[in-house]
């Protein structure tokens, strides 16, 4: 008899899960995929009495053609005036997605802007057992690049005026505040070249000639990468980065609801694959801001706990230095 009536009872409890499920998925690839969001954060990292500024970081787009709402809502921060864009790359996420970007970004042409690319800026999706994540990394075998890499990178930096970071240093001066921005390719893919950054850095440092007064204000230099690897941070606040943006995690992209992401596709701490964090090395600090992106691959659509974000940060004058 008690057999008899447990069958049914787990039965029953079988199917509230299984609705539960397929509950859960339909909110997660039907609305919460397509909730974008703007995250807004306060970095205190400029000099005292420096004018505010206002920086627009997008990340993982992911763009397919036919993805117009998320297309039209990055058309929209365009409202936030922002006074530069970092965008921290997989930005295409179709053989045929650079028209998507192109419709997405246009209004940012003339906008000041730097970028990196990551691994889906070279290579299209492919199908991948999301098991995979949970796994521990090792080398796979890739198929030769067949996304037109190059025709993306003349987009940003001939129409829209972007200037790539990709393993290089460049300085820009923004309302008076003097930055050196420093970047690497993708470390998710071994692309970053922390051999050749000090060279780069000090060839920068000797050779910028700033025109601004005064001659003593300090110069604020700013990390970007897309894949947060430590050895990339850690490298970063060597050479006295203040803040670093980075992407890839995706937030996790899938999380349990009040607990960090369950995954973070790099060697990271969980509890910062999203968000302002610090990130200390050999006695320095700077913040680390992580954003879980605007998009996901064609082949996992959904989002759960963490819905898709770009992030405004002001960064600010502080008295007191930074973290």
């Amino acid at each position: 008899m008690t057999g008899s009536r447990a069958l049914p009872r787990a039965a029953t409890l079988f199917g509230v899960a299984a609705a539960a499920g397929i509950a859960a998925f339909a909110w997660g690839s039907l609305v919460e995929r397509n909730r974008f969001t703007v995250r807004r954060e306060t970095l205190p990292i400029l000099d005292p009495g420096a004018r505010p500024l206002t920086v627009l970081h997008l990340s993982d787009l992911h763009m397919a053609p036919w993805q117009e709402n998320k297309q039209a809502w990055i058309r929209s921060l365009a409202a936030l005036e922002p006074d530069l864009v970092i965008d921290t790359g997989d930005n295409i996420g179709h053989i045929d997605g650079l028209s998507g970007v192109r419709a997405a970004l246009d209004v940012f042409a003339g906008v000041p802007g730097v970028y990196v690319n990551g691994s889906n800026d070279y290579f299209g999706p492919v199908f991948k057992s999301p098991f995979n994540y949970f796994m521990p990394q090792k080398e796979r075998a890739y198929n030769p690049p067949d996304l037109d890499t190059e025709a993306m990178e003349r987009y940003f930096e001939d129409e829209l005026g972007w200037i790539s970071l990709n393993n290089d240093a460049r300085a820009m001066l923004l309302k008076g505040s003097r930055l050196e921005l420093i970047g690497t390719n993708d470390a998710h893919r071994n692309w970053d070249r922390l051999d050749k950054l000090p060279g780069e850095i000090e060839d920068l440092r000797e050779n910028v000639e700033w025109d601004d007064e005064p001659s003593d204000r300090e110069t604020v230099t700013i990390g970007v990468t897309h894949a947060p690897y430590r050895r990339v941070l850690d490298a970063f606040v060597t050479y006295g980065a203040r803040a670093i943006f980075a992407g890839h995690t995706h937030g996790g992209q899938v999380r349990v609801p009040g607990l960090p992401a369950l995954v973070t596709n790099s060697d990271i701490p969980r509890e910062q694959a999203q968000g302002v964090s610090h990130w200390s090395n050999a006695g320095r600090t700077a913040y680390l801001n992580v954003s879980a992106g605007l998009g996901t691959s064609i082949y996992a659509p959904v989002r759960f706990a963490c819905p898709p974000e770009a992030v405004l940060v002001t960064l600010t004058p502080s008295d007191i230095g930074y973290p």
